[in-house]
């Protein structure tokens, strides 16, 4: 009787996995004989990693990766591709995303740019931190959907907000003067309060020319190399290499 009003309590307060783990484990020859201070740890932890697993879920799920599955662990470092094993795990004390701080990523197309920047942001979510993904053409007109239902303001806070924000594949389509004001507005608010990894077949070198504008493009270009970490890729397109394997 007594483990019923257990289970239900703890049901009824929203510890579903604590009260599953208390069931399953009272009933376990091999958990007879431990204290009680053990058992109840046992049962703890299993809320707690399953309320981090689900933290996590819900973190990715909202965070729109590209490639949802890609992960540090699995980057593949060829001498060729210009990647430093060092320079990646050093990034993974995660003082760049504490410090506000900036990844950017050039490379030819198929490099793997894309994949190195969404391992980065499962690794954040991995860490409990917010992260969103938005190639650059899809960002560009979701503010200007926002814009035309009334929501501008609201969309940049959006942007604002988050821990860690994604731009793939910045430079491949010209820039209007209302481009350029909002790139500014997300940069700025975005500058001492978040990290932001930008991926591009552009050179860093151009993407003061690929702005247009000086006055706004130094301000831009400022804020992002000021406190940023470069990544430029090199070889050959892996999706070649990889259909040429299958």
């Amino acid at each position: 009787m007594l483990k019923e009003q257990t289970l239900n309590k703890l049901n009824e307060m929203g510890l579903c996995s604590m009260a599953k783990s208390f069931e399953e484990k009272i009933l376990r020859p091999d958990h007879r004989d431990i204290s009680f201070e053990e058992f109840f740890g046992l049962v703890v932890d299993d809320e707690y990693i399953y309320r981090k697993n689900q933290k996590l879920a819900r973190l990715l799920q909202l965070a729109k990766l590209k490639f949802p599955s890609a992960c540090l662990e699995n980057i593949d470092y060829q001498a060729t591709r210009g990647i430093l094993k060092s320079k990646v795990l050093s990034l993974q004390n995660n003082e760049w995303i504490e410090n506000h701080q900036n990844l950017l990523i050039t490379g030819l197309t198929g490099v793997g740019k894309s994949y190195l920047a969404c391992s980065f942001g499962q690794w954040v979510c991995r860490h409990g931190c917010s992260v969103l993904y938005s190639r650059w053409p899809r960002l560009l007109g979701d503010i200007l959907a926002a814009r035309g239902e009334g929501r501008y303001l609201r969309h940049l806070q959006k942007l604002a907000k988050v821990k860690l924000l994604i731009i793939d594949d910045f430079g491949l389509n010209s820039l209007s003067d209302t481009d350029r004001k909002d790139f500014l507005e997300i940069i700025e608010d975005r500058y001492t309060v978040g990290s932001t990894i930008i991926t591009s077949q552009l050179p860093i070198k151009e993407w003061h020319a690929y702005i247009g504008d000086p006055t706004i493009a130094d301000a831009i270009c400022d804020r992002l190399f000021h406190v940023s970490h470069k990544f430029e890729m090199k070889g050959g397109s892996m999706r070649k290499k990889q259909k040429n394997i299958d």
